[in-house]
């Protein structure tokens, strides 16, 4: 009878966590299925799907939502992943305590980068033939301004030439003015459509700036200051990027119009500290971590109309899906 009863609890036990599991994964694509079937949430507008990481179980696993909310995992394991055009960049682990970047092209790999430092930041361009990405050196830290490093690196996949680091670039001009400070940081690149202009964030002591860049002629000029992780819009007439509220404050979204200077708050987007990924003209990506919570990738109206929209729990690294 006692082990009757020790059997009845053990198999209680399984069918109950059975539940769990399947009730939370129903959830998560019931969840990401309603907003696409309601035209006034943000999801609906996505119509592309989302790639992401998944970071349940620990693995990292490169996932994809299609249109439908039908999601599918990959055995890709990332830290940040981005794609474009058929080539994906993966920041991943390499050799035990150290970092590369992988790129594919398709399903093949075509190339490695050795990293000098944690993944950070990653991004494609739309034609899948420049890809870029930023990582922590050792010791870095967001905890003080001015108390992190990175390193940007930038790879040109058609010539094969790579910018090991935009600290590289002998032009730098901050306001119209030659500009060479020996603690200059560089970190969120993104790219517009001619594969050459680059927008990026340039940090120095306690500020930072909007830039805009040139791969040929290897030259860097500000656009605004305060303004971090740009993520140009697909009709490049739009850049959402992070921003302090004050010297110390969290970090939220905005969009800023690059023909009339507007700058619009994205509500809800408060404690993001992401790189947003458009995932079409009208709607914004991110991750963020909720209090108390995971990281949980949310979904914003590029206008500012409508609050964040929580899209995948226990994921992070949002890019389109080809």
């Amino acid at each position: 009878m006692v082990e009757w009863l020790g059997r009845h609890r053990v198999a209680v036990g399984v069918a109950s966590m059975v539940i769990v599991v399947i009730a939370a994964l129903v959830y998560v694509v019931s969840t990401v299925r309603s907003e696409r079937a309601t035209g006034s949430t943000p999801g609906a507008a996505v119509s592309s799907g989302l790639r992401f990481v998944d970071n349940g179980g620990g693995r990292n696993l490169v996932s994809d939502v299609d249109p439908s909310g039908v999601r599918t995992s990959t055995e890709m394991s990332c830290l940040r992943v981005y794609t474009a055009n058929g080539t994906t960049v993966c920041l991943r682990m390499g050799l035990p305590g150290a970092y590369e970047a992988a790129v594919y092209v398709g399903e093949a790999l075509v190339r490695t980068v050795p990293l000098p430092g944690t993944p950070s930041r990653a991004r494609v361009s739309a034609s899948g033939q420049i890809v870029s990405w930023t990582v922590f050196v050792t010791g870095d830290s967001y905890l003080a301004p001015g108390g992190f490093s990175t390193r940007t690196g930038i790879l040109n996949l058609s010539t094969g030439v790579l910018v090991e680091s935009l600290e590289e670039f002998p032009t730098v001009l901050i306001e119209g003015k030659p500009d060479k400070r020996a603690n200059e940081n560089y970190w969120g690149v993104t790219f517009t459509g001619d594969d050459n202009t680059f927008y990026a964030t340039l940090g120095s002591s306690d500020q930072t700036w909007l830039v805009k860049g040139n791969l040929t002629n290897r030259t860097v000029t500000s656009v605004r200051k305060d303004a971090e992780c740009p993520s140009l819009s697909p009709d490049e007439t739009r850049i959402a990027y992070k921003k302090r509220a004050g010297r110390l404050g969290g970090w939220r979204l905005f969009v800023l119009d690059l023909a009339s200077g507007t700058e619009t708050e994205l509500p809800g987007s408060d404690g993001v500290d992401d790189q947003a990924a458009w995932l079409d003209q009208n709607t914004v990506a991110y991750a963020k971590v909720p209090r108390g919570g995971k990281p949980t990738i949310y979904t914003s109206p590029a206008d500012g109309s409508g609050t964040a929209t929580e899209l995948i729990p226990g994921a992070s690294s949002p890019s389109p899906r080809d």
